[in-house]
């Protein structure tokens, strides 16, 4: 999900970014409770419009025509647009929605000032950097952490400087979390050799060839090997994982 300039990041890795994402539903009701009674939102850095709420007006901005391109049918309008810049008056909305973005946008004062400004209530999804970055999958893709997504990636303090945050909840991530992002595998590491799957992970999309391929090898090859149960096998037990996922209600 986009902004800003990076829409033409998205241009180059979201082919085929919507097979692999989805709304978990037990996100969705998350998300849903967090709007509150909004009747209207704007879902700002949209992409292809996963957890944008059934029932409710809702329109969405979206800078990649790629990503527009793959919206499903029926999903809310798209205005090609950044985050930084929202096309509406004050106070338009009852809600702006973000979700799994913020690292994406190359001015949060920006983005965060134009969400508050269209609405009175403000929800964001976001990954506390420090914490998911100990994931085991930053083991076997450290390249990642170079990435400038990753590494302007705000914390749920860095959004405090600009939101009145009056709520933040945990995102725990269940075992068969539908929802292709990056930490929907953590029991399932297999998933993370298919190609199809990482086109819907950024971070992941976003390594060039060469260096995907070898980090996928050491995956498969600790896989094969037992390495990563002798380690890691534990996780196959646990229902859900907290991997640093935050739902923020703001406003």
């Amino acid at each position: 999900m986009t902004s800003g300039s990076n829409d033409q990041v998205y241009q180059s890795i979201g082919v085929g970014y919507s097979a692999a994402r989805r709304p978990d539903p037990r996100i969705q009701r998350l998300i849903d409770t967090a709007l509150g009674d909004a009747r209207s939102v704007v879902n700002v850095g949209a992409g292809t419009g996963n957890y944008e709420p059934a029932g409710r007006r809702v329109v969405a901005v979206e800078p990649s025509l790629k990503m527009i391109g793959q919206r499903r049918a029926g999903s809310a309008p798209a205005t090609r647009a950044v985050a930084e810049a929202l096309p509406f008056g004050d106070q338009t909305f009852e809600a702006s929605l973000a979700t799994f973005t913020l690292h994406h946008w190359t001015d949060l004062a920006g983005g965060m000032s134009e969400m508050r400004r269209v609405a009175r209530r403000q929800v964001v999804l976001l990954f506390e950097p420090w914490e998911t970055w100990k994931f085991w999958l930053v083991e076997y893709f450290p390249e990642c952490l170079s990435l400038p997504s990753e590494i302007r990636a705000p914390s749920v303090e860095d959004v405090r400087a600009y939101l009145d945050v009056q709520t933040v909840l945990p995102v725990p991530v269940p075992a068969d979390c539908i929802d292709g992002f990056a930490g929907a595998y953590w029991r399932r590491p297999e998933a993370y050799l298919d190609s199809s799957v990482r086109a819907g992970i950024s971070s992941l999309a976003q390594l060039s060839g060469q260096v995907a391929e070898r980090c996928v090898q050491r995956l498969r090859e600790d896989l094969a090997s037992g390495e990563w149960d002798a380690r890691y096998g534990y996780l196959r037990e646990l229902p859900e994982i907290d991997l640093g996922y935050r739902l923020l209600i703001a406003g």
